[in-house]
């Protein structure tokens, strides 16, 4: 590991560490309906605690822009957090400023402490050195446990981690094992499962993957730009046909890295997307004018299984096709089911993240059996793109 770590700290008894968390979680009529991210937070609470620190959590809630918008207030988190933590949580009406002061200085050892949105700031989003200079004043380190973050440079995820020791935190320190595992110092041979609508939306991911990869499918609905690209009658499907000589670009440059390039060998297809419609697997060359591409077939499927059964690492991202829809969500089942066999037998180390991923997943009913699934969308994304995320940066170890 090349980040600082609490391994990294000696002593923290009586100490405040900040600790940027990801609470930005489902909620309806002023609940949270679901406790995943706030679950997610307690190992490095834990550890905190444990060690006598003062815990002061601070964390965003969907995007107030700035503005103090009492409908995006983080006080409704407290009461299901006191529940997974069996004891009080503080909450202050403000991140900075003397009522939060006060409140860290009050509270004991082993404490916890939620600060309010720290987007009601302007300087929050801005990275303004001003503002991450008020919350520092706060605190004597900082931890960042919210990898979904990192790919922001904001002044809770970059500007705070300037100014004081920073350390990441137990879920951070297991994502980042993780994705090292997967794509930064990974076993070979390395696939990876790259699905979705639109080749546009992934081209950077694309570009980045086909030089570090042994294996590469592609699936979902991007992969019938892959086919357009080589000729082949696509029907009514869902294509960017503008793309297609991009598509014959990453093509062409997987071939000069050595990756093999995985693309659908047969297809499932239907005249329209709705559930228990009339549905039949075809052939490359005999696709209908009419016909929608919806799931990969199952000699591709089979065909990715086996890719798999060479492989050492995973790292998907993305369906195979439309998985909301049965029955066009057999592809990626299967698919899903063989990973995480192999996974759970120890011959896979198989990582994925990505918010549909996740939703495919859990629906597949594969997602625990998986070596790691990264809950952050853009920032797992950004990371598999290869681009360099501040908020992990800013925790590198000199």
């Amino acid at each position: 590991m090349t980040f600082r770590t609490l391994d990294d700290v000696s002593d923290l008894s009586g100490k405040a560490a900040l600790v940027r968390v990801d609470f930005n979680v489902p909620m309806e009529d002023g609940k949270v309906t679901d406790d995943t991210r706030l679950k997610a937070a307690l190992p490095t609470i834990h550890r905190l605690r444990e060690a006598g620190a003062k815990v002061v959590l601070l964390a965003h809630f969907d995007r107030p822009k700035g503005e103090r918008v009492p409908s995006m207030s983080l006080r409704p988190v407290v009461e299901p957090l006191e529940l997974l933590l069996h004891g009080p949580v503080r909450f202050t009406d403000d991140c900075v400023g003397d009522e939060a002061k006060a409140a860290v200085a009050d509270l004991d050892a082993g404490g916890v402490l939620l600060l309010e949105n720290i987007r009601f700031h302007k300087g929050e989003e801005k990275n303004d050195p001003a503002f991450a200079a008020q919350l520092a004043e706060l605190g004597d380190l900082y931890v960042n446990d919210a990898f979904s973050a990192a790919h922001r440079a904001h002044a809770s995820t970059e500007g705070l981690a300037r100014l004081l020791p920073a350390y990441a935190g137990e879920a951070m320190k297991r994502e980042l094992q993780a994705l090292d595992a997967a794509l930064g110092a990974p076993q070979k041979p390395v696939i990876g499962i790259v699905g979705g609508a639109k080749v546009s939306t992934k081209l950077d991911l694309l570009k980045n993957l086909v030089a570090k990869l042994d294996y590469l499918a592609i699936g979902g609905g991007m992969a019938n730009t892959f086919l357009f690209a080589q000729g082949v009658d696509v029907g009514g499907s869902l294509c960017e046909k503008d793309l297609a000589d991009t598509a014959r670009e990453i093509i062409e440059e997987a071939r000069r890295q050595g990756c093999e390039l995985l693309l659908p060998v047969d297809v499932v297809v239907a005249k329209g997307v709705k559930p228990g419609i009339e549905s039949g697997v075809r052939a490359l060359d005999r696709i209908a004018a009419d016909d929608l591409i919806l799931d990969a077939g199952p000699e591709t499927v089979a065909r990715l299984n086996r890719a798999m059964d060479l492989s050492k690492t995973l790292i998907w991202n993305g369906p195979l096709g439309v998985f909301e829809v049965p029955p066009f969500d057999k592809a990626t089942v299967a698919a899903a089911k063989h990973a995480a066999a192999l996974a759970k037998a120890g011959k896979l180390v198989a990582v994925a993240g990505g918010g549909d991923t996740v939703a495919a997943l859990n629906h597949a009913g594969t997602a625990d059996d998986m070596t790691f699934v990264s809950t952050a969308g853009g920032a797992f994304l950004e990371w598999m793109e290869g681009k360099v995320l501040p908020g992990v940066e800013a925790l590198r170890a000199a």
